[in-house]
């Protein structure tokens, strides 16, 4: 029962160290280094020191692993912090040998139409039951009350 609890947390912990990291890079390339948290500048500031020596995936599997730890103790993990199990890749479709992580678009099913009867083809229908009245016979009524009026009051 304990290992449940402490891959809930470490998962969590992982993702949010992940996130982080990411969110603190970008803040730093936008110019606001300054106002990130003392342990976000630190973790950094290592990050840009190791850049030096190795590549910049192995600099940020790094400075994610130790974000990671401090947020795994600080959500009441305990002990070292697991390593998190790899993510799976989902099975090839149709025969495909690359797998990706893009999700193919699917377009839903189309609904069979309702037969028409020949009353109908013409007539567009409004929630209530009734046929909408057209545009122009009521611009016409409009018209013949306007010169209606005008006849009327002279």
């Amino acid at each position: 029962m304990a290992a449940k609890p402490s891959t809930s947390i470490a998962r969590r912990a992982r993702t949010r160290a992940e996130a982080d990291f990411a969110t603190w890079l970008m803040m730093a390339k936008l110019g606001s280094f300054d106002t990130l948290p003392d342990n976000a500048q630190k973790v950094l500031n290592a990050y840009r020191e190791r850049l030096d020596r190795m590549t910049e995936i192995e600099s940020k599997a790094i400075a994610v692993r130790e974000t990671y730890q401090a947020y795994y103790s600080d959500m009441g993990g305990t002990g070292e912090a697991p390593e998190p199990e790899p993510r799976n890749p989902p099975p090839p479709e149709r025969g495909d040998t690359a797998v990706d992580n893009v999700v193919r678009f699917q377009k839903p099913p189309k609904d069979k139409p309702k037969p028409v009867r020949p009353a109908d083809r013409g007539a567009r229908t409004s929630p209530g039951g009734r046929k909408p009245v057209p545009a122009l016979l009521i611009f016409i009524g409009l018209c013949a009350i306007v010169v209606a009026w005008k006849f009327l009051t002279r």
